[in-house]
């Protein structure tokens, strides 16, 4: 099980990526246009970053579709089995028209929620030698565990966008109700032009895939979407029943190339425009770990499953030393925990709560006859902190100190202070416990018997998550809703490098 941020996506060099857009299974999400049809149906590229949010269920990264007859002119998605897989139909009148294909197949498992993949599918059919007519690379490196279909030479796809019937479609294919849930990064695609991954990224001095700044041509009717904008698109055009109107230069969808082929975005949210990117990469709830719950918001919403069972899900980063911040709400009057867990002795996939003494460490939110905060090593030696009814729908703030073993946490912004959740002024705090585990992997995590979703929040909150005042710490990271103390910082790995 990864709990650390995979070797793609640790460190960044000198070019930086700001934002990402957050796409969430379910209908009506992902990004959409039409356009021009006079584009390079046999040479193009595709290169993007993605960070998997929901594994083993087939999603869409790349699709355009015919709308009537609902045939795939060019599909790239991955499978059920964490594995890309690109196919087509070549274009009517081109070499190897009139029969859907399959291009590529890999055997590389894409399994890590922590890690930010760079994904390069690079196209010149009308190379002589079939071994150059398509590749695929995966964080740098030709994806040579897979099955390569033989191209004809000179094989066009109908890929890009026809003005009426063909959307270039990110993250959805609406007609067979598959989407994508993962968060998408820097995608560019080059029209008439076809380049390796090593266009787009480099290795850095520690061996490790990072990006970097495409410097190349788009051709006429490439794009580059950097999801730096707000909005989620304008106009009314809507065929099929689904709306793929043409976005603007100031939306989420703005293309950066300077050919204005703007997407709009369906099932927008300003929330799901995130600053967790492949160069500064935050934690979210690792569904490897999840038992008995559904993750959703891009792993860090969640809500049980069934009824009569607890759910338990950790942390993707589990930090040994420093100070760090995050919130947790439920959004009703539930039983959960917010727990700090020692992941040397973690049984992975088991619940939080049950644990031998001295071996795990929470703050137990009850909602019994008597709501109350309990610190304990075990569910059997606790001590009740605060009773308050009040505070059964707070936003939990969490301060954990690995280096001094202590833990602080406060309801709506007011910090406990030995006796009630009454100073807003964190230097007047009392820690819970001074006995947090000491140079040990803490992941942070939630366990309950839930009936109702819960948010948490390393920095990136997800769109159920209401945050409106927005709080970064003092390195600019993070957006919560209450100040962060002085000192800690939101879980990504910048603040890792520098404080973990």
């Amino acid at each position: 099980m990864a709990f650390l941020v995979g070797g793609a996506n640790s460190a960044s060099g000198g070019y930086e990526i700001s934002n990402s857009y957050r796409i969430d299974s379910g209908s009506a999400v992902g990004l959409s246009r039409f356009g021009n049809n006079s584009r390079n149906g046999d040479t193009f590229t595709i290169s993007f970053w993605i960070k998997r949010a929901k594994l083993g269920a087939t999603q869409i990264l790349v699709t355009s579709k015919v709308e009537d007859a609902g045939v795939n002119s060019f599909l790239m998605n991955i499978n059920s089995d964490d594995e890309i897989q690109i196919g087509g139909q070549p274009e009517a009148g081109t070499t190897g028209a009139g029969s859907h294909r399959a291009v590529i197949e890999t055997n590389n498992k894409l399994r890590d929620p922590s890690a930010w993949y760079h994904i390069v599918y690079r196209q010149d059919t009308s190379q002589s030698t079939a071994a150059n007519r398509h590749i695929l690379y995966i964080n740098g490196e030709v994806s040579s565990n897979s099955t390569y279909a033989a191209l004809d030479q000179n094989t066009e796809f109908l890929y890009y966008y026809n003005a009426s019937s063909y959307p270039f479609s990110i993250g959805n294919d609406e007609r067979d109700n598959l989407y994508g849930s993962y968060y998408m990064a820097e995608h560019h695609y080059t029209d008439g032009v076809s380049n390796g991954a090593d266009a787009f990224g480099e290795t850095n001095d520690n061996g490790v895939w990072i990006p970097k700044e495409y410097t190349g041509s788009y051709g006429t009717y490439g794009h580059y979407l950097k999801f730096e904008q707000s909005g989620g698109g304008s106009g009314t055009t809507a065929i099929g029943g689904h709306d793929y109107s043409t976005g603007g230069s100031s939306d989420i969808g703005a293309d950066s190339s300077g050919n204005d082929n703007h997407f709009h975005i369906e099932g927008y949210s300003a929330a799901d425009n995130t600053t967790d990117t492949p160069t500064n990469n935050f934690a979210t709830l690792n569904p490897l770990s999840a038992v008995n719950d559904t993750l959703s918001e891009g792993n860090v919403e969640g809500i049980r499953t069934g009824s009569g069972s607890s759910f338990s899900c950790v942390s993707t980063m589990a930090p040994s030393n420093g100070k760090w911040y995050f919130e947790y709400e439920n959004t009703g009057a539930q039983n959960s925990q917010v727990a700090i867990v020692n992941l040397d002795i973690w049984p992975s996939g088991t619940d939080l709560y049950n644990f031998p003494a001295n071996e795990s460490c929470a703050v137990l939110i009850e909602s019994n006859a008597n709501y109350n905060i309990t610190f304990a090593q075990d569910a059997s030696n606790g001590s009740t902190l605060q009773n308050s009814v009040d505070l059964v729908t707070a936003k939990y703030g969490f301060a954990v100190d690995i280096d001094n073993n202590d833990l602080y946490v406060s309801a709506n912004g007011n910090w406990y202070t030995g006796s009630a959740f009454d100073d807003t002024d964190f230097s007047n705090a009392t820690a819970v416990t001074t006995d947090l585990p000491s140079n040990v992997p803490l992941g942070f995590g939630a366990n309950g018997s839930l009936a109702n979703a819960f948010y948490i929040n390393f920095g990136n909150p997800g769109g159920n998550d209401s945050i409106s005042s927005g709080n970064a710490d003092a390195n600019g990271y993070g957006n919560f809703e209450y100040a962060v103390p002085s000192n800690y910082y939101a879980l990504c790995t910048k603040n890792l490098a520098e404080y973990g």
